[in-house]
Formats: C-alpha cells, sequence, structure tokens
C-alpha cells in the first residue's frame, strides 16, 4: 500500500526513536501506531482490544455452532465455516503487533517476523476473496439449479475447493514474499502500519523490486479483481433467475438467502476500495488517514462477518439463541 512517504518521514523523524529506523543495516523495523496519538495508547487500546476480543470470540462461536449442530452440515455452511476460520486466522495474525503497540510493549518486529506476518496477510486476505467466490457459487447453485444443488456441491467437491483456493491464496504468493528476505532495506525502517505488508517493505527496499512489483499487480488482478468480476456475474445470472419466479413471495425468498453474502462481500471489498482510493488521491493526507483506513481494512471484515451471520442467518441466529437461553438455565 503506497502510503504518504514524505509525510511518514516527517513524523518518524520529530517523534519516533530512531536507534532501529535508521539503522540501515539492521534487521529489525519500526512499526508506526497513530501519529499525533501516542498518548491516547492507553485509551485506544480499550475499543481495539474490545474489537480483537470480539473477532476471536465472534468468529470461534459461529465455528461452535456450524460444527456442533447437525442441521448445518450444508454446503452453504461449509462455506461460512471457511470464511469464519480465514477471519479468525486474520484477527490472529495482526492481534500482536496492534495491541503490543497500543500496549506499550514494543514497536520493533524483525525482518523474519514481519515477512511472516507480510504473508499471512495477504494469503488470507486472498483466501477470504476465493471464499466469497465460492459462496456466490454457492448461491448461484442454490438459486439457479436447485434440484441439483446436492450432486453438484458434494462434501469432496467442496473440500477440494477449499484446497484450491489455499493453494492459489498461499502458494502463488510465495515467489514474491521469499524475495523479500533478500532485498537490501537502505532506507530508514519505519513502516507506515501497525502490521507488515508486501508494499510497505517495497517502499523501503534499495534492490531491484521491479519483479516483486509486477507480479503483486498481476496476482491482484487475477485474484480479487477476476474474483470480484465472477460474483457480480453469478449475481446478475441469480437476478435473471429469480426474476423469472411468478411468484412474489417466493422471489423475495430466493433473494434473503442472498443478503448475508451480499454483505459479507461489500464489507470486504468497499475497504479495499476506499484505501485504494485514498492510497491514489490521498497522499497529502495526514499519515493518521492512511493508518486508520490500514486498521479498517485488516479489521473490519473479520469483525462484521460474524454479526451479519449471527443476524441475517436464521438457522444459526435460532441456535446461538438456544445455546445461550440453555446456558442461562
Amino acid at each position: 500500500m503506497d502510503t504518504s512517504a514524505d509525510s511518514l518521514e516527517k513524523y518518524s523523524k520529530s517523534s519516533m526513536p530512531a536507534f532501529p529506523a535508521y539503522d540501515t543495516n539492521s534487521s529489525t523495523f519500526l512499526l508506526t501506531g497513530f501519529p499525533g496519538l501516542e498518548q491516547e495508547y492507553p485509551w485506544l487500546s480499550i475499543p481495539f482490544s474490545c474489537i480483537y476480543a470480539m473477532v476471536l470470540s465472534g468468529n470461534c462461536l459461529v465455528l461452535h455452532v456450524i460444527r456442533t449442530e447437525p442441521s448445518l452440515h450444508q454446503p452453504m455452511f461449509y462455506f461460512l465455516a471457511m470464511l469464519a476460520l480465514t477471519d479468525l486466522c486474520m484477527g490472529l495474525s495482526t492481534v500482536h503487533t496492534v495491541l503490543g503497540i497500543l500496549w506499550g510493549l514494543s514497536q520493533e518486529v524483525s525482518l523474519d517476523a514481519c515477512i511472516a506476518q507480510t504473508y499471512f496477510i495477504h494469503g488470507l486476505s486472498l483466501t477470504e476473496s476465493g471464499v466469497l467466490l465460492a459462496m456466490a457459487f454457492d448461491r448461484f447453485t442454490a438459486i439457479c439449479n436447485p434440484l441439483r444443488y446436492t450432486s453438484i456441491l458434494t462434501s469432496a467437491r467442496i473440500t477440494k475447493i477449499g484446497l484450491g483456493i489455499l493453494v492459489r491464496s498461499f502458494v502463488f504468493i510465495m515467489a514474491p514474499i521469499i524475495r523479500l528476505k533478500f532485498f537490501h532495506y537502505c532506507h530508514s525502517h519505519i513502516l507506515s502500519h501497525s502490521f507488515c505488508l508486501h508494499q510497505d517493505l517495497l517502499r523501503l527496499a534499495c534492490s531491484d523490486i521491479r519483479f516483486n512489483s509486477f507480479y503483486a499487480l498481476a496476482l491482484v488482478i487475477c485474484t480479487l479483481l477476476f474474483d470480484s468480476m465472477l460474483i457480480i456475474v453469478s449475481y446478475i445470472l441469480i437476478l435473471h433467475s429469480v426474476l423469472a419466479i411468478a411468484s412474489r413471495e417466493e422471489r423475495l425468498k430466493s433473494l434473503q438467502t442472498c443478503v448475508s453474502h451480499i454483505c459479507a462481500v461489500m464489507v470486504f471489498y468497499i475497504p479495499i476500495i476506499g484505501l485504494t482510493m485514498v492510497h491514489r488521491f490521498g497522499k497529502h493526507l495526514s499519515p493518521m488517514v492512511h493508518v486508520l483506513m490500514g486498521n479498517i481494512y485488516i479489521i473490519f471484515p473479520p469483525l462484521m462477518n460474524p454479526i451479519i451471520y449471527s443476524v441475517k442467518t436464521q438457522q444459526i441466529r435460532g441456535r446461538i439463541q438456544k445455546w445461550f437461553s440453555m446456558k442461562k438455565e
């Protein structure tokens, strides 16, 4: 993500410790917290701790409900379990650096740890996009070809789809991620966010980064852009099929099964679009804006998806209500 490098440099020189940031031979990097709000970190840590607690508990609850309720052992909920597991891992991959800064534990991160976090953040983002596409295919099959739904989305085929998503997400990004280990980082070792990103490390490198830049762009086009286009096409076909239904009640019933997925797609792609717009047209903005948008991009989907599916999906909502009522008794 191309943040405002000049603003970050000015901020780092005036308010950050210099020993790890300006030792260009060091393998230690300094994470940016929330510029200008250092005195408010104890207060900021409270909402962020609550958010991460909700991310971890909410996704674990969804996974527990799907695992323990036999009526939810269906293709739609298998894909939802993949989404919840992806969001859970995303929360786990960033919680230690974000809260570590806010709690005053450490802003430093080693190159190896930074590369590992970069690998998981980008891999999980691609995984979430792939799962959302698989869920769109699930809805398309259920509405447009309901008689063959169970024969098309068998357990074996769902497993293959899941493995295919993992291979696409984590194998194809290995080449540029591995190259990060061998770059020479001659600029100040100050990263733009509370976590490590591929684009951020490239900004600090003095080595030849053309392969990483072009490869990353091609990967984004072939995954996120391609996935979003296929999701749009699937919903065009779904809408065409639903409009052919004579009964208004049946049309509404069919569309209601897609509401949760549509919300999840918007929760994932709107922050990406917003962050891209800020980076492209908001270079004059404060570094705080870039940092805030980066945190929204990372935290918002894992936070909202369990809420969306707990509220909008009747089976999950009913099971959670029953489970909590039994606990009270």
